[in-house]
Parts: C-alpha cells; sequence; structure tokens
C-alpha cells in the first residue's frame, strides 16, 4: 500500500516560501527602481521638449527650388517654425507641398535639434498646350499649370485639342498630346532643335501633325504615323536643302502613297512668292491631301523629291526641278 503519494506536503520549516519570495523581491527592487526612475525621466525629458525650445523648429530649409518659392511652400505646410519638431508629421507635410503645380516629388526629414530639411523636385515644362488657354505640360504628359507671363518660358505651343473635348473625353485625346511630345522629344534627340527650334506643333484628326520650326515659320507637314522614319528623312532633306543654298518653306512628308518622297517648296526669287502663295491657298482651300504634292510641285517653286541618301555626295537625291529623281 503507498502511503506517500496520499499524504500532504508540509515545509520541513514553516516560513520558507515567504523568505524565498521576499529575497527574489529584494533581488529585482534595484531593477524595477531603475525602469521607473528611466520611464519617469523619459516622460519628464518628453514634456520638457514638447514645452521648451531646444526641438523646437527654427529653419525650414529647401533644396532643390527652382521655379517654386521657399514662401509659396510654406504658406502650404502644415508646419511652422517655432512648432515641435518631434510632433511634425513629415507624411502630412509632403502630401501638402504636392500640392503646389510645380513640386513633383518631396522629401521631409527631421535634422535634430531644430532643423526640418524638405527636399523637392520640380516639374519640367516640355510645351504649351492650348486648352482654351496656355497651360504648361510636363514630358509625361501631365497638364500641371496655367501659363502667366512670369513664368518665363519660350516653349513650342501644342494645338488642336478643344477645351470641351479635354474635360469630356481626356481619354481619347490624351493620346494625341501624347503623341505631339514624342514628336518634340524625337525632334531633339535628333539634335534638329539647334538649327530649326520648334515653334508651334498643331494636331488634326484628318490631316495629321503639322509643325511650324526656326526663325523663319518653316512648315512641315507630317502627317500620320511613322514619325522616326519621317524626321530622319526631313534631317536630309534639310541638309541638302542647304548645301543646294537654299531655303526650304513648306515640307511634304505626308504622302501616304509615296511615303519615301518629299516635297518641298522653296523660298524664291523676288516676284515668286504670289504664285506658291496662291498654290498653298489653293491645296488648303480644296480639302485635298498632300498624296497629289509630288506631281504637282514642280511648278511654282516647289522641288518633289526623294530623301537622299548618307552617301557623302552633295548631289545624291537633290533631283532637277522639274522632275523627281531617285538617289543614287
Amino acid at each position: 500500500m503507498a502511503r506517500g503519494s496520499n499524504r500532504r506536503r508540509v515545509d520541513r520549516v514553516p516560513g520558507e516560501r515567504r523568505r524565498r519570495f521576499a529575497r527574489a523581491l529584494l533581488r529585482g527592487l534595484p531593477t524595477l527602481a531603475g525602469l521607473g526612475a528611466l520611464l519617469l525621466g523619459g516622460v519628464l525629458a518628453w514634456r520638457l521638449a514638447l514645452a521648451g525650445d531646444l526641438f523646437r523648429i527654427r529653419e525650414v530649409r529647401f533644396e532643390g527650388l527652382a521655379r517654386a518659392t521657399a514662401e509659396e511652400l510654406l504658406e502650404l505646410s502644415p508646419v511652422q517654425r517655432g512648432d515641435p519638431l518631434l510632433l511634425c508629421d513629415t507624411d502630412l507635410v509632403a502630401a501638402a507641398l504636392r500640392r503646389h503645380p510645380w513640386i513633383a516629388a518631396v522629401e521631409v526629414e527631421r535634422d535634430l535639434p531644430r532643423t526640418l530639411v524638405v527636399r523637392v523636385v520640380e516639374r519640367h515644362a516640355a510645351a504649351l498646350v492650348d486648352l482654351g488657354g496656355l497651360y504648361l505640360v510636363d514630358a509625361k504628359g501631365e497638364v500641371f499649370k496655367r501659363a502667366v507671363p512670369g513664368d518665363g518660358l519660350d516653349l513650342p505651343v501644342i494645338r488642336g485639342i478643344a477645351r470641351e473635348a479635354w474635360v469630356d473625353r481626356r481619354e481619347e485625346v490624351e493620346p494625341l498630346l501624347s503623341a505631339a511630345l514624342a514628336l518634340l522629344a524625337r525632334w531633339a534627340e535628333r539634335g534638329l532643335d539647334r538649327t530649326e527650334p520648334v515653334s508651334e506643333v498643331r494636331i488634326d484628326p484628318d490631316y495629321g501633325t503639322t509643325l511650324w520650326a526656326g526663325d523663319d515659320g518653316l512648315e512641315v507637314r507630317l502627317g500620320h504615323g511613322e514619325l522616326p522614319e519621317k524626321l530622319e528623312r526631313l534631317e536630309r532633306v534639310l541638309s541638302a536643302v542647304a548645301a543646294d543654298r537654299a531655303r526650304a518653306q513648306v515640307l511634304h512628308l505626308d504622302n501616304r502613297r509615296r511615303p519615301d518622297w518629299v516635297a518641298v517648296r522653296l523660298e524664291g526669287r523676288r516676284g515668286e512668292t504670289d504664285g506658291r502663295s496662291a498654290m498653298n491657298a489653293a491645296w488648303r482651300a480644296k480639302g485635298q491631301t498632300d498624296e497629289s504634292a509630288p506631281e504637282r510641285a514642280g511648278a511654282r517653286g516647289a522641288r518633289p523629291f526623294r530623301a537622299p541618301r548618307q552617301d557623302g555626295g552633295r548631289a545624291t537625291g537633290w533631283p532637277e526641278t522639274s522632275a523627281p529623281s531617285r538617289a543614287r
């Protein structure tokens, strides 16, 4: 018969458990006191930091500003000089500053003890777009600001998009704006802007894209599609015209029947301008596409020809006035 398992356990030494607990409490008391002191000190230090001047914002430092001003951004900021730096919500400040039309991105951080640092990335206007008024648009196609004289920008103007269409059918017309911006980017990429800076791009759903460039208002009719190939032909044609000591007035690269042909109307001698102007007016009045340009361009100062090859010779691809010539 097992007797030990049913017996109640009795301490051999009365009060031993209480004494062990008291010893453990005494050993941990310094640790608890230290933690309490740290907590109390932290609370006091936090209150002192908020109530005192040690961690109050004395300077808001902006970096990356060119178009926007520090005063404009401070007006938008929910945090001002004198506010507690430790309570500053940097995400809230960044969101508020992005409301400025020139600001594309913002990064805000604290620089203890008294400085708030704001790093901004500004937008770069690529063109002006006419939407019932001139607006600035960046290279991504985002219209971000109405243009004012104080902007001091000399940019090409994109026309042909109605304000009503932009407001009511933006998804349909945004690709047109993107295509015009891509044209300007390609134009600059090929270096054409150094000799013939673009002043205006006009978008037409029927006739495609036409641009005006240079101080003399060179008109370039590009039509629809094949932009890289057309700009390559245009560059070679302009070189050939310059080599011939001539000056182009209108270039047609929108011949859908013969896409590798370019019709060029040159500035002629005195007395020829009226004829060329009349021809141009007739083309517009009849609403004809420029498919007929090569066949009709032999008269009144216009030259139809294929874009010259890059063979190094000046005569390559520069035909006689009376008929188009194939590049040799």
